[in-house]
């Protein structure tokens, strides 16, 4: 069978972002809203028998809005990342957004009303089905809401959000969609969309990555203080939030929405920082094999020249997921197959598409959607397991309550990580010859320089940026300082040219949705080394303890997670060393077996 290199979006509302059934369905939800706005207002609490009674009917309503509005959100962004000029879809993005606040501002009269009760009264209450069956979420919800302001306060912080805050995300995909990147091929001038030019960044041919290069920068500085304006008001917004929250710690509100200590994180950049070395020497090797001093910014995903580069075709690369899936368990490779078949995938290269990859889950249908643009490198197949990993965590938790679903990022990027690992050790395993092997194991490691390396300068970024905002606006100029120094802090000075604009580049910093988007996806690259070690210790046996792991991410901490289904301590540096180790032992692999070519050069 033929797999479709677009997705379908039909079976959920027929007709795009003109649809009559998703003007129906949203009319719908925007009543369940007030209905259940008027039930939280209207509830008296008394800490009695019958406000036991109107917490499960409330909770019933929550669950059913929270899958409604997973599926109205799901299919605007699957709508906007498809065509970037598609006008309708954004007053929907709109739309959807002025919902989402006025749900927040009901849930934040709940929150209110559950730290009203009184707390013998209460914990008895999660002694009680169903409420005992979603405890967790019940016990953090009330914790967070007494480290908030008022109500009032809060719903007003809500409203104002939706235009000053969310409304400077949405700015900023506005501004992402008009930029075209100018790129001569054949003699003839041709203007890449952003995610399309992203793409000329692993050409084999260094002058092509140089101009594409050249003329990415160009286009981020020219757009430079308009997205300067943008960047600073999110981040203004949030930290007036905090300020009035009386909220220092600018991870706080990241950390408790991963569900994460921050002794975890420190241990974890502790680890890395002090590890670096084997990728320095990674870098300045892949350097040598290209025949440059020092590789620059736009070398780093450059395939290396003297190396079979493996373009595989959308078929191949789909083919060889789902064997490889196949050796891990039978449940994981039965819903890939599905997913390629019912065509869950957007991968066609076209203009117009939003830059990325992402999966996004549509839960009243039980299925999920996958979007990237595929042009055949081994990246773009691992990229394509990274998501199918997503959303099969979506389905392991399909049979959970629905609220009970609600992970957070940093495992959520665990069993995207895990499902990559599956397909690139295979790879690397099965590479015909030496050359393709190379290729392979480069490009492997190449996500550990992105995981270790980039989203660090990431970090480093985020952090000092912030800081910085608390005093003032920080101009385009100062941004790319910050950037740049991050930038080689990270990459230990190991690079001749960097990327100062790419805090304007990177979608991450812009998102609303989770402040600090960028460090979970290195924590949950080293916490799914651990998963797969014992994965492929244990064979397909494996299996079923791995989706009994992931059905708990949606109500635990990481720290329990891990103590629960891995045995490990998180707070600890023992785990995070092994876990580095783990993925530099591909470094030393790769550096003896390019020793020969180096010595011939």
């Amino acid at each position: 069978m033929a797999y479709s290199l677009t997705w379908d979006l039909a079976v959920f509302f027929n007709g795009g972002s003109s649809s009559r059934e998703f003007a129906q369905f949203l009319k719908e939800l925007y009543n369940d809203i007030n209905r259940f706005t008027n039930v939280v207002s209207n509830w008296k609490v008394m800490s009695e028998e019958k406000d036991r009674h109107l917490l499960v009917h409330v909770m019933e309503q929550f669950a059913d809005i929270a899958v409604n509005m997973r599926q109205a959100g799901a299919f605007v962004s699957c709508l906007e990342a498809q065509n970037t000029e598609d006008v309708k879809a954004h007053e929907l993005r709109a739309k959807v957004t002025q919902y989402s606040a006025s749900f927040q501002d009901a849930l934040t009269n709940l929150d209110q009303k559950l730290t009203g009760l009184d707390e013998e009264f209460f914990q008895e209450l999660l002694k009680t089905p169903p409420l005992n069956e979603f405890r967790y979420i019940l016990n953090e919800r009330r914790e967070r809401a007494s480290d908030k302001l008022s109500v009032e306060e809060e719903s007003l912080i809500n409203q104002l959000a939706v235009d000053g805050y969310h409304g400077w995300s949405q700015l900023y995909d506005t501004i992402v969609g008009t930029i075209k990147i100018p790129f001569e091929e054949k003699g003839e001038i041709k203007y890449l969309s952003v995610g399309q030019a992203a793409n000329k960044f692993s050409d084999p041919d260094r002058n092509v990555r140089e101009k594409v290069f050249q003329a990415w920068e160009k286009a981020w500085e020219e757009n430079s203080e308009l997205l300067a304006k943008t960047l600073n008001h999110l981040a203004g917004f949030r930290l007036s939030t905090y300020g009035k929250r009386g909220w220092e710690d600018i991870l706080k509100e990241p950390l408790e929405m991963n569900r994460m200590q921050k002794e975890t994180l420190d241990s974890m950049w502790n680890v890395i920082t002090a590890n670096k070395e084997p990728l320095i020497k990674f870098l300045e090797r892949k350097a040598k094999l290209l025949g440059v001093e020092k590789l620059s910014w736009y070398d780093l995903d450059a395939p290396l020249s003297s190396m079979e580069q493996n373009v595989m075709a959308y078929q191949d690369g789909a083919e060889f997921i789902l064997k490889q899936f196949s050796k891990f368990g039978t449940r994981l490779a039965r819903f890939t197959k599905t997913a390629f078949e019912d065509s869950w995938i957007e991968a066609e290269d076209r203009p117009n598409k939003r830059p990325g990859g992402f999966c996004t889950g549509f839960p009243l249908n039980g299925q999920s959607r996958i979007f990237m643009t595929y042009s055949g490198t081994a990246s773009n197949v691992s990229t394509l397991a990274h998501e199918l990993g997503h959303a099969f965590h979506s389905y392991a938790l399909k049979d959970t309550h629905p609220l009970n679903r609600a992970y957070a990022m940093n495992v959520a990027e665990t069993a995207s990580t895990f499902a990559e690992m599956i397909v690139s050790d295979a790879a690397v395993q099965q590479a015909e010859g030496a050359s393709q092997k190379l290729a392979l194991l480069e490009d492997k490691i190449q996500r550990s320089v992105a995981l270790l390396m980039n989203i660090h300068a990431r970090f480093l970024f985020e952090t000092r940026f912030y800081e910085e905002r608390k005093q003032g606006m920080v101009s385009a100029a100062r941004l790319n300082e910050i950037m740049l120094d991050a930038q080689r802090e990270a990459y230990g000075d190991a690079l001749a040219e960097y990327h100062p604009a790419f805090w304007a580049s990177k979608l991450h910093f812009f998102i609303t949705g989770v402040p600090f988007y960028n460090f979970p996806y290195t924590f949950g690259f080293l916490f799914s080394l651990g998963i797969y070690g014992k994965a492929v210790e244990e064979g397909q046996g494996f299996e079923e303890k791995y989706i009994s792991l992931l059905r708990d991410t949606g109500s635990m901490t990481v720290e329990d997670l891990a103590c629960k289904h891995l045995n490990i301590d998180l707070t600890g540096s023992k785990f995070w060393e092994e876990a580095v180790a783990d993925c530099l032992k591909d470094v030393e692999e790769f550096l003896k077996l390019t020793d020969s070519l180096i010595q011939a050069g």
